[in-house]
């Protein structure tokens, strides 16, 4: 039995070709790396096959591989990504109000909270350019009373 459980490092999802020659990785890349500040890792480009964009830590990536029957997911299929505080929420949420404001095609579901009483989990959701949405979350835990 290990000391920790595993930990989610990657995940990888299948564009169109097209997607990812030099035009579509670049909006990608841009888009990603202007909101969340993913990196591209250049060294695993492939032309039309392959774009690796780094996260928190080098071991944290989102893995674009194309393929000519690509990942086709509804729009409530996502992945989720946390925050540690309401000011960094706030800035990711206007960043991609920012974006959307010159490019219709992000769709963006903008700030809810679901009340738990123990805990308020404010998010939002992004849909743009990858076949699976991505929910920002925080996590806020009220005063005790």
């Amino acid at each position: 039995m290990p000391d920790a459980p595993p930990r989610l490092n990657h995940v990888a999802l299948s564009l169109p070709p097209a997607a990812l020659e030099p035009e579509g990785r670049a909006e990608i890349v841009e888009f990603y790396g202007d909101v969340f500040g993913w990196r591209e890792y250049p060294q695993l480009t492939r032309d039309g096959q392959l774009l690796v964009l780094g996260l928190a830590t080098y071991d944290q990536f989102v893995y674009l591989l194309s393929d000519d029957d690509p990942l086709r997911a509804p729009r409530t299929d996502h992945f989720g990504l946390s925050v540690a505080t309401r000011a960094e929420f706030d800035a990711l949420l206007t960043k991609v109000k920012q974006k959307q404001a010159g490019d219709p095609r992000i769709d963006l579901d903008d700030h809810t909270v679901d009340d738990q009483e123990v805990v308020k989990i404010h998010s939002f959701y992004v849909h743009h350019l990858l076949p699976l949405t991505v929910e920002v979350q925080w996590w806020e835990f009220p005063s005790a009373p």
